[in-house]
């Protein structure tokens, strides 16, 4: 509360001294002032919150600027006479330039009337655009990343394009983190997905990177948000379109690495919209090793030291189809429709796996075997969303409705030689099929106040009801021809059921205060109710029922020259993921047993945010401070049994506290030369609430991008991004690099791309270094993976399509919720055995 007070006192200066500056004794003289208003030029509505930009006539030296409110109305002060151009800016509309504008006095106003601008899309049918598109975008509550303009991830999937997004951090292995937590909510499309329910890794990998419009970081989800997700919500936007006709696009790459083909159909007539679509990627040759040491201090003062090594291998195949419908019933009524489609196939091996085990530095055993796990799953889901909107701008209710089902089929074999290191002497497998449904139904209101609509109240209601279950079993086999028994053992064969129930409300209540001034306080309810099953009785689960307020509060202030600084508080609830809940063991690798526990409860977080971002000349900078404190922590916690075997659970026994800055900028050197890079870093402390047990250390992460236009329609685009060592509760996961750089060619006015990429292309191999340090285990693990990619890359438009004059509005429903694994290793999951 005090660090919330603080805030408010920030706020609060920023206001006196505006007022202040404009009392003065004796009499009041006016200044000039340029006032216009920003409307779009198809439906003649105001574009609100838009961005106006003084510059002196014929230059690029910026004098002042301004923020257009909620009728797109502004205007700009601080000019003396003179010759000016005007820019107007938004997202989702070309810029407009208005040029000579003439001052000729210190007092008075310059009228300039309805700025009418031009959406995006259109503008590139009809004109050449000059210059670079920015790839940022500064909202009060969220960052958009514009993912559409880097040709770097042409042929990759999601994962290449959340490498580049500010506040982002993704590890070889896929695992996305925002801010040092990876406990958050990816989106498709402001929905969730069946697959990005259960890993968020392999749903980014089902996206081809070419699909994706935009990526919206949200750091400060208001109360309409579900109450999960620690550092926020991800909101992945692919590419859609409220045109009339039909058009066909075909895209396909090449690489070393991997492939992919995609084909999407769009047709819309009237009232009726129609989208077809699909795409696959695979993934090959995949290749790299792992090495592990662990050094445990026994009960007797003895060391016993174990050594592995092993080859690894991947193969991977993902596909996601879609079909879709809209029908505007009439002026104010709508009807969505869709359904998706997702499969997973992942085939994964550690041959030549060598474990060495020591003792007092003697060699007592050699131990060699090959693992093989299979990963396999498919998705479905299904929605039909109602909104009526009414007269009255900006009023509107939506009925959501969402079913998701994701089918797993996960298995392991272990394959244990004799000491000839040859011959086969036995065989463990463990099966773990699979099934995650969800049920969502949202129903939400919006209602603007106040005769010119400024102050807005939303409220609304939800509720989510999962059924989890998890049917796991291991075998046991004699050499290579022997059957497989089934282990009779409850705690490794055995199915677990597990149903949760969500139910909440909301409150949020957005208004413009003096002008330049936002407030968005928000309050959510959640209840949540939790029964677990096994099929065997021999483990008795009981998880209390629990209920929940979630308070938010967003504030902006809107600074001249479009500069705008804002602060954030919101409580976050956080409740384990099927990942974390799975009793199934994973023994995949003997020596490092893992098991989730189904008892978990969830997480609270508070979050403080202070953020400033400014423009100048061709540059946008923006620096942001953040503190995040988490209690009920869920943590791994290792053990270790008799035959030196560790054993990693979880449970609500620990706290991390976070302290760090994101600074980002956006520079346009020339009409064909911009640059966008990122520094991330933060102070990490983190500790066990039961023990003494703590760790603590700086994480500091950065990217950067360049753009370079050529003549002919050619574009040179660069990429690079770097992490440093990860701090967790017993250790550390080591840091890493990447880069890419890309060259591509229009032709045919604009239809047809062809490119050529590479990845990592100076560097053989990449080295990520894991540590865990106990009283009594020191474990060091290297996990070496080879990166380097070739591709070529291709994509031609079929058809073309004209802009629709009156675009639907479009809601569904967004479950921001379920703390997901992150980067750390040997967590169970409902789904996939690691």
């Amino acid at each position: 509360m005090k660090q919330l007070l603080n805030i408010i006192a920030v706020f609060l200066l920023f206001s006196t001294s505006g007022v202040m500056a404009q009392q003065t004794t004796g009499k009041v003289t006016t200044p000039s002032k340029i006032v216009g208003v920003a409307k779009d030029v198809k439906t003649g509505e105001p574009v609100a919150y838009a961005t106006a930009a003084l510059y002196v006539a014929g230059s690029d030296t910026n004098v002042a600027g301004g923020v257009a409110d909620g009728e797109g109305k502004f205007f700009i002060t601080g000019m003396t006479p003179g010759s000016y151009d005007l820019k107007i800016s938004f997202l989702g509309f070309e810029t407009k330039t208005v040029k000579d504008i003439q001052v000729v006095s210190k007092t008075g106003d310059v009228n300039i009337g309805d700025i009418q601008m031009t959406d995006e899309g259109l503008a590139l049918e009809e004109v050449t655009v000059q210059g670079q598109r920015d790839l940022i975008e500064e909202r009060v509550d969220r960052t958009i990343y514009k993912a559409e303009n880097d040709k770097t991830t042409a042929g990759g999937d999601g994962t290449d394009v959340l490498r580049r997004v500010p506040m982002l951090s993704v590890d070889l292995d896929g695992n996305v983190s925002m801010r040092g937590s990876s406990n958050i909510r990816v989106l498709i499309d402001g929905r969730p997905s069946a697959i990005a329910a259960s890993s968020i890794t392999d749903a980014l990998k089902q996206i081809p990177a070419d699909e994706i419009k935009e990526v919206e970081v949200i750091t400060s989800p208001s109360a309409k948000f579900d109450a999960e997700g620690t550092s926020g919500v991800i909101n992945i936007i692919t590419k859609k379109n409220n045109l009339q006709g039909m058009s066909a696009n075909i895209r396909t790459g090449v690489g070393i690495r991997g492939s992919d083909l995609g084909l999407n159909l769009s047709a819309k007539k009237g009232k009726f919209g129609f989208t077809l679509g699909g795409h696959g990627r695979s993934g090959y040759n995949i290749n790299g090793t792992f090495e592990n040491q662990q050094v445990i201090t026994n009960p007797d003062n003895s060391i016993s030291k174990v050594i592995q090594s092993a080859d690894t291998k991947s193969n991977q195949l993902f596909g996601r189809y879609n079909f879709g419908v809209d029908y505007e019933i009439d002026k104010y009524n709508f009807l969505t429709g869709a359904v998706n489609f997702g499969i997973r196939n992942r085939n994964s091996s550690q041959n030549d796996f060598l474990t060495q085990n020591f003792l007092d530095g003697n060699l007592v055993r050699n131990a060699l075997r090959e693992t093989d796990t299979k990963d396999n799953s498919n998705s479905i889901d299904v929605s039909l969303n109602y909104t009526k909107t009414f007269e009255k701008k900006g009023k509107d209710i939506s009925l959501l409705t969402l079913y998701s089902r994701n089918n797993g089929e996960n298995s392991f074999v272990n394959t244990l030689f004799e000491e000839d290191l040859s011959t086969v002497n036995s065989r463990l497998k463990n099966d773990n099929p699979s099934r995650n449904e969800e049920f969502t139904v949202q129903l939400d209101f919006v209602e603007p106040l106040g005769e010119k609509g400024k102050s807005i109240l939303e409220y609304g209601a939800k509720n989510i009801l999962r059924k989890a279950y998890s049917d796991f079993a291991y075998f046991q086999a004699d050499g290579a021809d022997g059957a497989y028994v089934e282990n009779p053992n409850p705690s490794l064969s055995n199915a677990f059921s597990y149903d949760q129930n969500v139910t909440a409300g909301y409150l949020s209540y957005t208004a413009t205060l003096f002008k330049n001034y936002t407030i968005k306080p928000g309050i959510r309810y959640e209840y949540t109710t939790i029964s677990a099953d096994f099929k065997t009785e021999t483990t008795t689960t009981k998880i209390p029922s629990y209920g929940t307020f979630v308070p938010s509060l967003n504030l902006s202030r809107s600074l001249s020259n479009g500069n705008m600084i804002k602060a954030a508080y919101n409580r976050r609830i956080s409740r384990p993921s099927l990942r974390f809940l799975n009793p199934n063991i994973d023994q995949s690798n003997p020596l490092q047993v893992s098991q989730g526990n189904p008892e978990l409860d969830p997480e609270f977080t508070d979050n403080y945010e202070l953020g400033y971002s400014t423009f100048f000349k061709n540059t946008m900078v923006s620096f942001t401070g953040f503190f995040r404190n988490t209690t009920g922590s869920i943590q791994s916690v290792r053990t270790i049994a008799e035959d030196g075997v560790i054993y990693t659970g979880y449970d609500n026994i620990g706290y991390e506290r976070a302290y760090g800055t994101n600074v980002f900028t956006n520079i346009s050197i020339s009409n064909k030369v911009s640059l966008n890079a990122s520094v991330d870093a933060y102070y990490a402390n983190l500790g066990s609430e039961l023990s003494s047990v703590s760790n603590s250390g700086f994480v500091i992460s950065g990217r950067l991008f360049g753009n370079y236009t050529l003549p002919n329609n050619w574009q040179v685009q660069a990429f690079t991004f770097a992490r440093g060592r990860q701090v967790q509760l017993q250790g550390s996961s080591g840091g890493f690099y990447m880069y890419g750089l890309g060259l591509n060619k229009q032709f045919d006015e604009k239809r047809g791309t062809i490119g050529f990429g590479a990845d990592n292309f100076l560097t053989k191999e990449f080295k990520m270094k894991n540590e865990i340090i106990t009283p009594s285990i020191v474990q060091n693990s290297t996990n070496i993976m080879r990166n380097m990619n070739f591709k070529i890359n291709f994509s031609y438009r079929i058809g073309k399509l004209s802009v629709d004059q009156k675009p639907r509005r479009k809601k569904s429903v967004n479950n921001d919720d379920l703390k997901e694994g992150g980067s750390e290793g040997g967590g169970a999951e409902m789904t996939q055995n690691k």
